[in-house]
């Protein structure tokens, strides 16, 4: 069993971890341009993110654009939207969850439920960060590939964007809290105790009297 103060820190961790998949989902900066080559020398900077794009200019002017349809885009942003928007909301269910479960609360009255409640937030919050995790892995190999890609445009290379290390440092939160709310499970008491066997007391025989001999 963990303290009251691990398990808060879990629970903390995988808070943080959660608002940072949020960042992560709504933030449009999943590739930047790369500055290579003819792109060294520009007037604006473009954003990529999975919802749009945006432009910036260097007057400090930014126009953004929603995306018009999704099946116009990658197959790796496609799935970053999903999978990131079903972070988002088992990170939900693992907060309550783990609301619910924390010693300090008094939503489950049992000791033993409370802390099986609390090893389900752990899990849950480990299943969210590695959902954020994937997409942003596949979307990071993917630039890493087109930019070392001859055949790719210098125009069309792309950079890592911040919610692609927003987006690492938010599953590994998630996925430590996770770890330290599982370290709460109950231990098995049925292994505590041995079973006890008394031997019967022998029953003694009684010495031959001075009757028994003739």
């Amino acid at each position: 069993m963990v303290s009251a103060g691990m398990q808060m820190l879990g629970a903390a961790l995988g808070l943080i971890g959660w608002i940072g998949v949020i960042v992560v989902c709504a933030l449009p900066m999943w590739r930047v341009t790369a500055f290579i080559g003819s792109n060294i020398v520009t007037s604006q900077i473009s954003w990529e993110g999975i919802w749009m794009n945006c432009v910036v200019q260097s007057t400090g002017q930014m126009q953004c654009k929603v995306y018009d349809s999704m099946l116009a885009l990658s197959s790796d942003l496609q799935a970053a939207r999903a999978l990131t928007v079903i972070s988002v909301v088992v990170g939900i269910l693992g907060i309550l969850l783990a609301v619910a479960g924390g010693k300090c609360t008094n939503c489950v009255e049992d000791e033993k439920s409370k802390a099986k409640v609390a090893v389900t937030a752990g899990v849950i919050f480990i299943i969210s960060g590695v959902l954020c995790l994937i997409p942003v892995c596949w979307t990071a190999q993917t630039v890493i590939r087109d930019f070392y890609n001859p055949l790719v445009n210098q125009a069309q290379k792309r950079e890592l964007g911040a919610s692609l290390f927003i987006g690492w440092g938010a599953s590994a939160l998630l996925i430590i809290g996770g770890a330290l709310l599982c370290a709460n499970c109950p231990a098995d008491e049925s292994k505590g105790y041995t079973a006890k066997y008394s031997a019967p007391a022998r029953s003694q025989a009684s010495a031959p009297s001075n009757k028994d001999y003739v």
